[in-house]
């Protein structure tokens, strides 16, 4: 059976502790190996480590409020989480917090694209362990307080319109870009700057047609 190596990055032992225990109490086999820490700099160290012994941090849950890491620039889970996906594409991120504010959450949204976004306030004992297996086992999820924030800046500043769904939905479908327009009474050239400037309001331009179609759906565009 495949270990699973979980990071878990928090400044209150007591919080990891708590993810810790109830994981490995919904666990069938001992196929889990944590590792723990409670600062940017802890984490930045287990992730240099791990990388350098050329091992594999298959899931990683980050607060985003951590004590920062001044020499090398990381101020926040956010920034940890970046490393995280650099050193280990594959690695499933889940972010926590007790923010709401719609800035900084869209900021964690547009740097990390975590495949879990989670609001402290909508979690318990009985529900994170359930939340934590569905994005293990593929599932994007974003909580209730998340969503709802995220989208009420996109209905604020996000423009979006009936093409751009249609586009996104061809895409998810598998449609190539270039053959959209016999899909759609629009021209090639207009449907890729509507796609750049989707992936621009959401994210980066750089980012994959698959990653674009996952934040659309977390934010529930689509």
């Amino acid at each position: 059976m495949k270990k699973f190596t979980i990071l878990v990055v928090d400044d209150h032992p007591f919080t990891s502790d708590a993810y810790i225990n109830l994981i490995s109490k919904e666990m069938k086999e001992n196929s889990y190996t944590f590792l723990k820490a409670t600062s940017c700099e802890m984490g930045y160290k287990i992730i240099e480590t791990t990388a350098k012994n050329n091992k594999k941090i298959d899931i990683a849950l980050m607060d985003i409020n951590l004590p920062p890491y001044e020499n090398e620039k990381i101020l926040s889970g956010s920034d940890l989480a970046v490393i995280v996906k650099e050193k280990f594409p594959e690695c499933k991120i889940i972010m926590l917090t007790m923010h709401s504010e719609h800035l900084i959450l869209n900021k964690v949204l547009k740097t990390v694209n975590p495949e879990g976004f989670i609001s402290k306030n909508d979690i318990d004992f009985s529900t994170f362990p359930t939340i934590f297996f569905k994005i293990k086992e593929g599932e994007n999820y974003f909580s209730p307080t998340i969503t709802k924030s995220l989208q009420t800046l996109m209905s604020n500043t996000l423009h979006w319109d009936e093409y751009d769904t249609q586009i996104i939905l061809l895409l998810e479908k598998g449609i190539q870009t270039k053959h959209i327009p016999e899909y759609l009474d629009i021209s090639l050239s207009t449907i890729e700057k509507r796609k750049a400037n989707i992936k621009r309001q959401l994210a980066d331009q750089k980012i994959s047609d698959e990653a674009l179609i996952n934040i659309c759906k977390k934010l529930k565009l689509i």
